[in-house]
């Protein structure tokens, strides 16, 4: 990207790192810089602008704050993607949903256990007050930044089975279709929006008290007579900087 293409730092009130945020951000939306082309290092911005490296790390630090950049430990400071959504018109794993539009996908498991079911859990699953049940934490991350926090329970049986698969890699809904042969059917879903505390914060890399999605999902099993039941209870957590629902409905004749 020649240096010319830029507008000039103006002498103004405007504090200069806004200045070059919006010149930054001008040319990613414009398609000057396309989804995952490498920006100039902060050295070249530096002098391209007249500023310090301090200032252009601020503009920097704005731009990925927004999801508009991610940098690459070693490799410099790429251009995300525009935000990342996913259709309700379907029952889909998030990697499922995400790898098919091209984005790089990998879950971070932080914990795997075994324990008595959470009230909320237990009613939803349909079993009796602190009968033992899996709970699995992921941290889903999407072109390399965190994106969700998944919170999954199951039955014990279920769970403790997939302590042996790749769940950093795979959804477990795939797990659950293509290996163990369960037919998935509908899923009951909750949508809201919440506030993040210390810990989701802390999860998600975003300040406390930040705009999160959260859904509730509920997913059944197809038995063998047809009849469906509760399979699989999550809490999502999504960063409402980078994510968002999409679904398209029809006013009934």
């Amino acid at each position: 990207m020649p240096s010319n293409s830029f507008h000039p730092i103006e002498l103004s009130p405007v504090p200069l790192h806004t200045q070059i945020r919006e010149r930054l951000r001008e040319r990613i939306l414009d398609g000057s810089y396309p989804a995952h082309a490498q920006l100039p290092a902060e050295s070249e911005l530096g002098s391209i602008f007249g500023v310090s490296r301090i200032t252009v790390r601020q503009a920097l630090g704005d731009l990925q704050k927004e999801g508009m950049i991610f940098k690459v430990p070693g490799k410099g400071t790429f251009v995300s993607k525009p935000k990342a959504f996913q259709e309700l018109t379907q029952l889909e794993g998030f990697a499922e949903a995400m790898s098919r539009m091209g984005y790089e996908i990998y879950n971070q498991v932080i914990s795997h256990r075994t324990l008595p079911a959470p009230a909320k859990a237990a009613q939803k699953l349909g079993l009796a007050k602190d009968q033992p049940v899996c709970e699995i934490k992921r941290i889903r991350h999407l072109n390399r930044e965190p994106l969700s926090l998944e919170v999954t329970y199951l039955p014990e049986a279920i769970g403790e089975r997939l302590r042996k698969e790749d769940l950093a890699g795979r959804d477990i809904f795939l797990i659950l279709e293509n290996d163990y042969g369960v037919a998935l059917g509908r899923a009951d879903l909750q949508i809201e929006a919440t506030l993040a505390d210390a810990a989701l914060a802390h999860a998600l890399r975003v300040t406390e008290g930040s705009a999160v999605l959260r859904m509730e999902r509920l997913t059944h099993t197809v038995c063998a007579d047809g009849t469906q039941a509760p399979l699989d209870f999550e809490y999502l957590y999504f960063r409402g900087d980078a994510f968002q629902y999409r679904m398209q409905i029809a006013r009934r004749n």
